[in-house]
Formats: C-alpha cells, structure tokens, sequence
C-alpha cells in the first residue's frame, strides 16, 4: 500500500501503521521492479535507509520530528545536494559532485525530508519529452511507449509510478505542469522569485523557477510553504511574507477567464478540448463566473520565449569549457581544439542547437532585431496577461496541445517540440504563478489529462486554495 499525501502518510506513522523504514524499504521496491521506465539516474538507497531508520528511533524516544518527517522525495538531476553528483542529464557535468545544497532543498532537508534518488530530466531542462537526456529517455508509467513529458518528466514519474511522494522539478517553460498533466498529477510553479533559484543549474535565469508535483496541493502548499522566502544568496528572490499556504481556504465564487478560441482551435487535441470544456462546466455549475476573454499575442508566445531562452543559456553555458570543470576531451592539442571538442563531445544536439540559436541572436547586428524586440514582446504579453487578471481570479486553458506522444516520435522535429509548450509559456514569460490539475484519463483512451489555472503575481495563496476546494 501506497500513501497518497503527506497527511495521509504521516497519520499512518502516528498511529502505528507503519515506519519510516517500512515507507523507504517500499518505495525502493518499487523502483526496482520500475527500472524499465528510467525515472532515476541515481538512487540514495543507503543514505534513505539510514535516514529512515534515525526517524524511526527518534518517533520511538519521543523526541521532536520535523514537519516532513516520514515524506520520500525525489529531486531533479539540476538541483544540487552537497557531496552527491549532479549532471543536468548531461555528458558534460557526468561526475560533478554539488560542493554545497540548493536552498529550497536544504529547507526542506531541515523538515526531516528524505531524498531517495536524483530523477532523470533532458539535458540542461531543455526538452519538453525527456528524450534528450544523457541518461536515455524516461518513460510514462501509464504507457511506457509514451514520454512522460518533460524536462521533469523523471520527477513526474517518480510520483506517478509510487516510488516517491513528493517531487521537486524545475520550470523553464511549462516543465512542471506539462509532465505532471502527462502523468495524471499536481504540478505547480510558483510566482518568479517566491522559491530561490540558488543551486538549481541554470539554463535561462529570467526563467527558471523550482517548482513541485504531488497527488494533492495540500502536499504542494506545504513544501511551498517550507522552501519560499528570501535567500540571500539569490537577489531575485525578494523578502516578502510567506503566507501560510496549508491554512487557506477558498471561500464564495470566483471569476475565471478562459480562451474561446483553444477550444475551437483544431490544432488543439479533441480530448484535451472537450476536458478543457468539461472544467469550465463544472465551474459553471458550482458557481462560479465563467467568461471569454481575449488574448492577442498567441503567434508570438513561442518565438518570444524560445528567443530569450536560448540567449540565456547561451550565456549561461558558456562557463562549460572543459577547462575549469565538467567533461573535458582526452584528445591534446591547442587550447582552441580543446574548447571545442570538449564542448561538442559533452553537450548533446539540442543543447547545442539552442546555445547556437542563442549565440545568433545576441550576435552584432541581430542583437537589437530578435533579442531586444522579444524583450519588448514578452513585456507586452505580461501586460495583457495581467490585465486580464485584474478582471479575473484565475485563467484556465490546457496545458498542451496534445496528448503524451510515441518515445522518439518528435526526436528529429525539434519545431514540433518546441510547440508543445506553447500554453505553459505563457506563465513563464509573465513570471505569474500555475497549477496543473488532474482530470482524469482522456476519452476513449488510458492517457492521463488535466488542464491549468493560471493567477496574478504573488497570488499563490488563493491558487493553491481554489486547486484544494476543486479537488473535494
């Protein structure tokens, strides 16, 4: 038996029902018996038993746990964990051992959490079907044909597949809520700056934000709750109040915007249209306000982002240069041939087609026409996005476009790849908090579904709430 929430888990440990022991002994198990789906590139077995077993001693004596005491989590293979090796799934970074612990992670280290393993994820966060990774792709456990999404599509199924808890990915540009619509989970990013960047490997920095997937946002306002707040080792994280996420409630009917046209948009998958309606009707039915808006700037959203993106890691992977750390060639020769080698054997292709898209459009001459104007468009697409918001509580609309698709199916169209990110973006560029909802499986098939909301900046408190109330 598997616990579903960190209440459900942590009841049972009061009461007897179980350890932690016996939870960490499960979940290894159960990665076992998975291996086939290629959810971890590294498990902490010894240190997870041994952690589990200090727990267990300490309920037994009386002593104080902390507030995640007995809750199993995974991390992402960007996010660093002093003393044990982290890639970014990457050749490059194959060895490199994390001199000091992310931020987020150590708060919730600090809470007694367990990691049990670094999950796998495409190189450098960049992919939206974990199929780029070094380690080889991860597999959906709903249908291992299929990619669980990306670029956290190892967390997601590190959830999904019960050999873990509680997941803490990263989100570029929807690799959070894509993997976890994909698996059939919660997936959240919070507002840009809420969580501390510190020790997540950077891939664009305007960008990246940690986020977290579980089976219930009670299980996601919590670890919210522990990881946000300022850091001083992150300037973008500013020092404002961390509400108490786990003690809001989401009282009276709420005004909810949508986008007519996605659900008459053909380009859209018919069952993610008709769960997307489906949402919207029971909104209705509660109560709630539902209404159309508009928003102009869809034909811009992908380029906008992908612009900025690869200008960022452009620049951020520039520091991989086998000389200081990471991969290096064995072949000798000047030190030009050494740069280039190293970083062409250590990086993958669609790692190093976005640092040469990056590299152009922050080139002389192309500076001003591609990077300077997609500032300007992402600026005006906050705008409208939080005009709307003014108006509205949340703005619902799918995560994807289209259902989890074959393993390998979209490897050799990167455009195609790209695409599918087009409605997670859209948060990202505006730095604005969203939530991935489960809806079920889609009709007439077994692949798991689910749909997003989407909140005004700093407004976590209210989404995670409404994400509770929908789930009674």
């Amino acid at each position: 038996m598997f616990y579903t929430s960190i209440a459900d888990t942590q009841q049972a440990l009061a009461a007897g029902e179980t350890t932690t022991l016996k939870l960490v002994e499960r979940y290894l198990a159960s990665i076992g018996d998975q291996r086939y789906l290629n959810i971890y590139v590294e498990v902490f077995a010894d240190e997870a038993l041994e952690q589990a077993r200090a727990q267990d001693e300490k309920r037994a004596a009386g002593a104080s746990l902390g507030q995640l005491a007995g809750v199993v989590v995974s991390i992402k293979d960007v996010i660093c964990y002093k003393d044990h090796i982290v890639s970014a799934g990457s050749a490059m970074l194959e060895e490199f051992v994390a001199t000091y612990t992310a931020t987020a992670l150590q708060r919730l280290l600090d809470e007694d959490a367990i990691v049990i393993g670094r999950t796998n994820c495409d190189e450098f966060a960049m992919g939206s079907g974990n199929e780029n990774s070094h380690y080889g792709p991860t597999r959906n456990a709903a249908d291992p044909a299929r990619v669980p999404g990306g670029s956290s599509g190892g967390a997601a199924v590190s959830v999904q597949a019960n050999t873990c808890l509680l997941a803490v990915g990263s989100s570029t540009g929807g690799s959070v809520r894509q993997p976890a619509s994909f698996c059939g989970l919660y997936g959240f990013k919070p507002t840009y700056g809420r969580i501390s960047r510190h020790g997540l490997i950077a891939y664009g920095s305007s960008f990246d934000q940690i986020g977290l997937l579980a089976r219930d946002p009670a299980d996601i306002a919590l670890g919210l709750e522990l990881m946000a707040g300022a850091d001083g080792f992150d300037a973008t994280a500013p020092n404002r109040s961390v509400p108490a996420y786990t003690a809001a409630t989401s009282e009276g009917p709420r005004r909810v915007a949508y986008f007519a046209d996605l659900l008459e948009n053909e380009g859209v998958d018919a069952a993610i249209r008709q769960t997307t309606s489906e949402a919207l009707d029971r909104l209705r039915d509660a109560g709630h306000t539902v209404e159309p808006v508009t928003f102009d700037y869809f034909d811009y959203v992908v380029p906008t982002y992908y612009v900025l993106t690869t200008a960022e890691a452009s620049s951020n992977l520039s520091r991989f240069d086998g000389m200081r750390y990471g991969y290096r060639t064995e072949e000798e020769g000047t030190l030009e041939k050494t740069y280039k080698r190293s970083r062409s054997e250590g990086f993958g292709t669609e790692v190093q087609r976005r640092i040469l898209l990056g590299t152009f459009v922050l080139s002389s001459g192309y500076y001003d026409a591609f990077y300077g104007k997609a500032q300007r468009a992402r600026r005006v697409i906050q705008e409208q996005l939080r005009g709307i918001l003014a108006d509205y509580d949340f703005i619902l609309m799918p995560v994807s476009p289209s259902q989890p698709w074959p393993v390998g199916d979209q490897i050799d169209d990167p455009v195609a790849n790209y695409l599918a990110d087009i409605y997670t973006v859209l948060a990202n560029l505006a730095g604005l908090p969203a939530i991935a909802i489960p809806a079920g499986e889609a009709s007439g098939g077994h692949l798991p579904v689910g749909y997003q909301l989407m909140a005004d900046l700093w407004n976590e408190e209210e989404l995670l709430a409404f994400a509770q109330a929908l789930k009674k």
